[in-house]
Formats: C-alpha cells, sequence, structure tokens
C-alpha cells in the first residue's frame, strides 16, 4: 500500500479471510491497493449496489470508474483473477492446464467447505459471542473441530501428497486461499495440526511470508480487542 492513490480499493475488512487474500494477492504482484472499511451487517446503499451477494470484499479499479458500479467486481475469486490480468507477475495461476485447473479446485474447496466449518463453525462463535458481550460458544467450536474438521485436513494434507505447494509446484492462488482460510481459526483460537504435519509445514510457510503475515497482522490487532486471548479447541 505504498501508492498514495492505488486505482485498486478493497471494500471489506481485513477481518475478512477474503479480504485478506485479495490483499495478499495485491502484495505479491506489487499492485498498490487500499482498504475501505464496510460494515457488511449494515452496508450502505451504495455498497449494496456493487454487491449484488452482499459479501465482502468487492473491488474497485479506479482507473475505469471511481463511482456507481463501473469498475467494480464482486467476489474474492473473480477478483483476484482480475488482478492476475491486470499484473501477470509473479503468476499465481499455474500455466500448465490440468495444475491450473487444480489450483482452482483447491481455491474453491478453500472457499467453500474450509470457510464454512473454520469460519460459522468455529470463527463465529467464538468472535461474534464476545463482540456482543457474550462467553465464547466454546461448545459449538470445539464440536466442529472434533467433528467437521478432521476430514476437512485430511482432504488438504493429502492434496498436498508430500509436496510444498498444492498445484504446479509454485506458490499460487490455492495456497494462498487456504492460508487465509485457516488463518481465520488461528486468529480466535491454538489450532493444533499435528496429525496433519504437511499441512502443519504449509501453514507454518505460508503464514512467514510478507503477503499473509502482513494482512493477518492487521486482522490480529482487531480481534486481540475483544479477545485477548485464543481459546482452546482441544
Amino acid at each position: 500500500m505504498t501508492d498514495p492513490s492505488p486505482d485498486l480499493v478493497i471494500y471489506g475488512s481485513l477481518v475478512s479471510p477474503f479480504v485478506r487474500k485479495v490483499a495478499g494477492v495485491c502484495i505479491l504482484k506489487n499492485a498498490g491497493y487500499e482498504i475501505e472499511a464496510v460494515n457488511v451487517f449494515a452496508p450502505p446503499q451504495w455498497f449494496r449496489d456493487i454487491s449484488p451477494m452482499k459479501r465482502i470484499p468487492v473491488l474497485r479499479d479506479r482507473s475505469i470508474a471511481t463511482e456507481g458500479t463501473g469498475g467494480t467486481i464482486a467476489d474474492s475469486s473473480a477478483i483476484c483473477a482480475y488482478i492476475e490480468k491486470k499484473h501477470p507477475s509473479p503468476a499465481l495461476y499455474p500455466a500448465e492446464a490440468f495444475a491450473h485447473a487444480r489450483a482452482l479446485f483447491w481455491e474453491e474447496y478453500a472457499d467453500t467447505a474450509l470457510a464454512m466449518a473454520g469460519g460459522l463453525g468455529i470463527f463465529r462463535p467464538v468472535f461474534f459471542a464476545v463482540t456482543k458481550g457474550e462467553a465464547p460458544d466454546l461448545a459449538k467450536a470445539r464440536s466442529t473441530w472434533a467433528e467437521q474438521m478432521p476430514v476437512i485436513l485430511d482432504t488438504l494434507e493429502a492434496g498436498l501428497a508430500g509436496e510444498q505447494y498444492f498445484a504446479g509446484g509454485a506458490l499460487s492462488i490455492a495456497d494462498i486461499t487456504i492460508a487465509c482460510v485457516l488463518g481465520q481459526i488461528a486468529l480466535v483460537a491454538e489450532m493444533p495440526l499435528d496429525n496433519w504435519p504437511g499441512l502443519a509445514a504449509h501453514y507454518a510457510m505460508m503464514s512467514a511470508h510478507p503477503a499473509i503475515a502482513a494482512p493477518y497482522a492487521e486482522a490480529d490487532k482487531a480481534i486481540r480487542g475483544p479477545l485477548p486471548e485464543k481459546v482452546q479447541l482441544a
């Protein structure tokens, strides 16, 4: 975010893994961006107009339009694909056809199966409760971790197949997305990955990458106010 007036504006909050995903892609591509906060629970009309699903993030490319629906793209996957075209280097989608498709699959798996379990089943019962002055719903979070997460983590472990990256032998949108969505759990809870050593190594590697670490650190600051200590899942 070194450009004082970047073309790219991300509407949302870094507390969202999908906003962090888009920010990470921008950082990796050295594409200037800024984030404009939007309260997704009470969005203004202008945001409703540019977000058909009423979700964050939405991207605006101010080189196309600075207001209205012009120059806007909703959905993190569509946004990242657009940034890839606008800033093609370094490539974050494999060139080889099969590896490209695998990267898209793992991105989708993280955005859906992993995000549903980790976000709705762990992050929200913990963080949303404390923001309302209530005790974290540890029963919900722990049951999700014990009952829903193992099969998802098994799938991710198998998907790595002993490799460093998920697709094409290099860092791709798959790795970025998985790290960001796993990070949603890590924001509120200690996340023991001992039973998934390949995934644990991948997450540690990705968490240390500046494109993941910097947006995560900003999210962590926001979370630590209402939730000073992470909860225990096991």
